[in-house]
């Protein structure tokens, strides 16, 4: 096989369709485009999804879902996720270099889930009131 030997394969292109050439070419008179109406005309042109003046399918139905955009920024840290660090002091930093919560984290709360064996202190996180009961039980503190 050559580059100057490659073609389409047979049946894959078809000509192009010369309309308004007379009844004889297959599309005179018309030329396929039916009778009369906006799309019969010369710059005959509607938005996409428009159904002439009906109310359209997207308005007809109900609008649904929300996406947060400060989603990405904020995280939730569990009580054992706490356990597994080895540092007894305990920043977004630290939360960050161990993997628990993603880079582009700016604020993190520390959730009621799991056990808490060990004293921490945290430092910038935000604690629930679950949590902080947890944490100061096994001995630890939170600073703000």
């Amino acid at each position: 096989m050559r580059l100057n030997t490659l073609k389409p394969a047979p049946g894959s292109k078809r000509r192009r369709l010369r309309v308004g050439r007379g009844a004889s070419a297959g599309q005179g008179k018309t030329c396929g485009r039916g009778v009369k109406g906006q799309r019969a005309r010369k710059g005959g042109y509607h938005k996409v999804g428009f159904e002439g003046g009906q109310m359209p399918l997207q308005r007809r139905l109900p609008k649904v879902g929300f996406r947060s955009k400060i989603r990405p920024t904020r995280a939730e840290v569990r009580l054992h996720e706490l356990a597994l660090l080895e540092a007894t002091v305990i920043d977004l930093q630290a939360l960050k270099a161990a993997g628990i919560v993603p880079e582009r984290t700016e604020r993190a709360k520390v959730v009621l889930s799991g056990e808490l064996s060990k004293a921490v202190t945290l430092k910038g996180v935000a604690v629930t009131k679950g949590a902080l009961a947890a944490i100061t039980a096994a001995g630890g503190k939170v600073e703000s």
